[in-house]
């Protein structure tokens, strides 16, 4: 069921007015992250819709709840292009991702003429632009090799990488390729992986059993790519049991982690696409986005924020044809767009629709200048990577299709 929203939504006799659908985990235990989605969103279509919208009218921006499972996102992009949506936005989980572009995909290839895209704000599973590429689909985030290369390299000028890594990740899509990639990057790190586990996600209550093992490989580091309570309950387990190893983490900025992990997080690392300390560009926009949300952004809401302020851009240079947005040549539009972000340059690689953004690595310690959920602690900087250098090579699996 199609949800009010909040969003500015306007008519007009000239044309139709353009139509996104945010089709978002809004309910159930993953509702925080998709909020957050909604709120970053919120904030630079209002934003655009303050400068003029698109064509002379203000960009309708609809939510769809899908629940947090494939299925209901299907039923929901379904519902949304019924709608009339020509834009399809959502980032909670690479197995909903996963769903939607196929559902994306199949139907373009139904409707040649009406075709819709799809905004992948948060889904990182390597196949989304690997076998599954297709030109209607643009990611807006990173990825496993991105943020593994970024965290090893970063630790090891900084002299806490180790030689003895564990891997540990979730047993999924995303953790299959955190696996993969740390297992890939250890002749760059000079670093041996000592054991990989891959367990189930968001169910084990107890990780004492896997500290048993972790203390048993002798490793110094543990790379992991969990998140939510598997990367909480993780690292409480390794404090409980005494065990002195350094986590090197993907999803630390999570909000609520600091709070709930205390001085546990004190020295562990994360590879993340914003930093508020970073410098005074990151302040500024951290201030200006406060001001309109009532906190400063974090985890997946800056990337959200320029994936949309990429859109913009790419819709400033597509012309209606016939009052109506033309979606492939928004498509073309958007695979041209170079935007400066906070921080820094961002771009699409047309090859396969990975955004191309900044990196930054960070330590958790006291001595940052913001501090994170309420706590004394934050993020302080390490090192910092353009997008070029973080960026991974186009998976051979891609073969795009593009329009004749």
């Amino acid at each position: 069921m199609l949800s009010a929203c909040g969003f500015v939504a306007a008519n007009s006799v000239n044309a139709a007015p353009l139509k996104v659908a945010l089709v978002e985990t809004l309910s159930g235990p993953q509702a925080s992250t998709g909020l957050m989605y909604r709120a970053a969103a919120k904030y630079q279509f209002d934003r655009i819709n303050e400068a003029g919208g698109w064509n002379g009218e203000a960009i309708q921006v609809a939510e769809y709840d899908n629940q947090g499972g494939p299925a209901g996102a299907s039923d929901k992009v379904k519902a949304a292009i019924a709608d009339g949506a020509r834009i399809i936005i959502q980032g909670s989980s690479s197995a909903v991702s996963g769903q939607i572009t196929e559902d994306v995909r199949k139907y373009n290839i139904r409707n040649p003429g009406k075709e819709v895209l799809f905004m992948n704000m948060g889904g990182e599973a390597l196949e989304l632009t690997g076998e599954k590429c297709h030109f209607y689909h643009f990611r807006f985030t990173t990825n496993a090799p991105i943020r593994v290369k970024a965290l090893v390299d970063a630790m090891k000028a900084n002299n806490e990488l180790g030689t003895k890594i564990y891997s540990m990740n979730q047993n999924y899509s995303w953790g299959a390729d955190m696996q993969k990639s740390i297992q890939a990057f250890a002749d760059q790190g000079g670093y041996k992986v000592v054991e990989s586990t891959l367990h189930d996600v968001n169910k084990i209550q107890d990780f004492s059993p896997y500290v048993s093992k972790i203390k048993a490989s002798g490793a110094e580091t543990v790379l992991t790519g969990n998140w939510s309570n598997d990367l909480l309950l993780l690292m409480k387990a390794t404090r409980a049991a005494g065990l002195k190893v350094r986590f090197g983490t993907v999803f630390l900025d999570q909000v609520g982690n600091l709070a709930n992990a205390g001085d546990t997080a004190l020295g562990h690392y994360i590879a993340h696409a914003y930093n508020i300390s970073a410098d005074s560009n990151t302040e500024r926009f951290g201030e200006e986005y406060k001001a309109k949300t009532g906190h400063y952004p974090t985890f997946i809401e800056p990337q959200t924020v320029f994936g949309v302020q990429m859109l913009n851009e790419a819709l400033k240079a597509t012309k209606p044809a016939n009052g109506e947005i033309n979606i492939e040549a928004l498509a073309q539009n958007l695979e041209k767009v170079q935007i400066n972000t906070p921080m820094g340059p961002t771009s699409i690689r047309a090859a396969d629709h990975q955004v191309m953004l900044p990196i930054i690595v960070s330590k958790v310690s006291r001595d940052a200048k913001y501090k994170a959920d309420g706590t004394d602690m934050g993020f302080e900087v390490v090192k910092r990577f353009t997008a070029e250098e973080a960026v991974n090579p186009v998976e051979a699996t891609c073969k795009m299709k593009r329009p004749a």
